[in-house]
């Protein structure tokens, strides 16, 4: 009787999908942090993209960061994409139906300052540079939620300015990904993990275990 001998198949990884959901993070980020800061004339310019680049192109980059097993990123991205999305739809849908979306507006950011706590603690174990990403936008949320707890057009704007530094530093880690990836090497620096694992204690076999047991009952005897 044949047998067929097991196989085992290896997916290729894909492209590092990192850089893309940076950019995507950026720009929508940049774009409403803008209007938060009062810089702009209009203020719905990031609404689209909120959709399209910041939800949809991030929720596909966190979708391809589980295929390539990174737990981190794939929870980053798609709940950072998610956010767009539900952002624009609150926007959209139930805004202008609100008693008080200054307070609806306060909650959202608590709730996604809650989950980029932890998310800020674990980025110490990636990049220098992801790290400050993620420092960034805790300061945003922060300054941003109590802002809008508060009814405070002068704590807003001040976290709209902070949220601009948030995007100007995720657009130099997109950037650094994008190129250090084509050049395969570091050409713009990221910086190392800031929480290494400590070095794990090697194995005591039973040869080890037996020369103890040896040791002692030579000491008794």
């Amino acid at each position: 009787m044949d047998e067929t001998p097991n196989r085992r198949v290896e997916l290729v990884p894909v492209a590092d999908p990192a850089p893309l959901g940076l950019a995507a993070f950026a720009l929508t980020t940049f774009l409403l942090s803008a209007k938060n800061a009062g810089w702009t004339d209009g203020g719905s310019a990031w609404l689209g993209f909120a959709f399209a680049y910041g939800g949809i192109a991030q929720l596909l980059a966190g979708m391809w960061e589980f295929r390539n097993r990174n737990v981190f990123g794939a929870t980053a991205f798609s709940t950072y994409g998610a956010f767009w999305i539900g952002l624009g739809l609150y926007v959209l849908l139930a805004e202008g139906s609100s008693a008080n979306p200054l307070n609806d507006l306060g909650f959202i950011l608590l709730a996604f300052a809650i989950f980029n706590t932890y998310m800020l603690l674990w980025s110490t174990r990636t990049t220098v540079a992801t790290f400050l990403v993620f420092l960034t936008l805790e300061l945003t949320e922060i300054v941003l939620f109590v802002g809008f707890f508060r009814g405070s057009e002068d704590i807003i704007r001040a976290g709209g300015v902070v949220g601009v530094v948030t995007a100007a530093v995720a657009w130099y880690t997109s950037a650094a990904g994008v190129v250090n990836g084509m050049a395969g090497r570091p050409v713009l620096k990221v910086g190392g993990p800031l929480w290494k694992d400590e070095p794990a204690a090697p194995r005591l076999g039973p040869e080890f275990a037996t020369g103890m047991q040896s040791a002692k009952t030579r000491a008794k005897t």
